[in-house]
């Protein structure tokens, strides 16, 4: 027997990184994922679009999900299908993704479908280069639960889309666009193991935890752009408090000033923990302060939860649903606490940021997400 998976058509180049093909991966770890994840926004957060794609060599499995979100509506369509044979093919069901010009502009699209009245042609192009985040790396007592790569980009957005048979085209004057990729050991894969000390994602009772990842396009008054990129982790109990940063200012020359610290005082909605605004205090690495000012421009944004993060009326990111399966819903109002609590609380929010220390005013996405009790925020 031959131990070496099937031969690919990426076999011809000279990238290879162990010694298999790329029809496999250097772990036999069922959470070993690549995942993209992208939103699309008009500037006045009127109209949201959203899209993943995950690759799950170890089971088997690609999956993925578009989205379309209107004020408080969100239509979404999700699609999952075997793997084999065809690993290379970035597509499902009526999803698909295409790499245009590696690192500078990708391709986004949903065919039109039986599962709800969307379909859109969603170009990314970047205005500023792509920047790698630190490592993911996590481990619970001896077992490594989470070690993987992520770079983002933050840019604009061409193309088209259609909701309910109106077609709405996509200026990049009026569209800014963020994306994400990711590969390695990842939470949040598959139903989580029962025996397995840790290995859920539900936070103990008695801790608290805050997070945002906010990427955004600033523009000042000459026409000049620049990105922000804010990103904090803190869990707080009994005896204990640690907060991770990774943040900075990202210059079209692929230059980044570091801020080493962030102190967000966010408003949230104490029925569905919405973020409703506030300000950022960011500390740069010479001590100096910048802060941010965060203004929510929707009632809801994309419900990341429709796309099965952390889980959807029990299915998960990962799971074989067989060789091909698409579903998916409208949903009318994603504000009420119960639908809140169904699809959970992280989002891709467009927000406007205005930064006085550097000029300018700026639109993105940001994903909050908090759990606990915080008194100071009245939750």
């Amino acid at each position: 027997m031959n131990p070496i998976a099937d031969l690919l058509a990426a076999d011809e180049g000279f990238t290879h990184q162990i010694a298999e093909t790329f029809a496999a991966v250097g772990t036999s770890d069922p959470s070993w994922t690549e995942k993209v994840c992208a939103m699309a926004m008009t500037r006045d957060g009127s109209l949201q679009l959203g899209f993943g794609l995950g690759k799950y060599p170890n089971r088997n499995v690609m999956d993925g999900y578009a989205a379309v979100s209107r004020g408080p509506e969100q239509l979404t369509v999700r699609a999952s299908r075997r793997l084999a044979p065809t690993p290379e093919a970035t597509a499902v069901g009526p999803l698909r993704y295409e790499v245009l010009e590696p690192l500078h502009e990708v391709r986004f699209s949903l065919e039109p479908n039986d599962c709800q009245p969307i379909a859109f042609d969603w170009r990314f192009r970047a205005e500023l280069p792509a920047a790698l985040e630190d490592r993911t790396f996590l481990r619970a007592g001896y077992r490594t639960s989470a070690d993987l790569v992520r770079y983002h980009q933050i840019g604009v957005a061409s193309g088209w889309v259609e909701v309910d048979g109106e077609r709405h085209e996509l200026d990049p004057e009026g569209w800014v666009s963020t994306r994400d990729h990711s590969w390695g050991v990842r939470y949040d894969v598959g139903v989580p193991p029962v025996d397995i000390e840790g290995a859920g994602i539900e936070i103990p009772e008695g801790v608290g935890f805050q997070m945002i990842w906010s990427p955004v396009l600033m523009e000042r008054a000459d026409g000049s752009r620049y990105g922000v990129h804010l990103h904090l982790t803190r869990f707080t109990m009994a005896g204990f408090d640690q907060t991770t940063t990774i943040a900075g200012i990202e210059h079209p020359d692929g230059t980044r000033d570091p801020i080493v610290a962030l102190a967000p005082e966010l408003r949230y909605d104490p029925d569905n923990r919405r973020l409703l605004g506030g300000r950022v205090h960011a500390t740069m690495a010479d001590g100096s302060a910048r802060p941010f000012e965060v203004e929510v421009l929707a009632d809801t944004g994309i419900a990341l939860g429709a796309g099965l993060y952390f889980g959807l009326d029990g299915h998960h990111h990962g799971e074989f649903r067989g060789e091909l399966h698409v579903d998916g819903e409208r949903i009318a109002d994603c504000r009420p606490p119960e639908v809140a609590r169904r699809l959970h609380q992280i989002r891709d929010t467009p927000v406007r940021v205005t930064d006085p220390v550097g000029g300018g005013v700026g639109y993105g996405n940001c994903q909050p997400v908090i759990v606990g009790e915080w008194p100071e925020l009245g939750l």
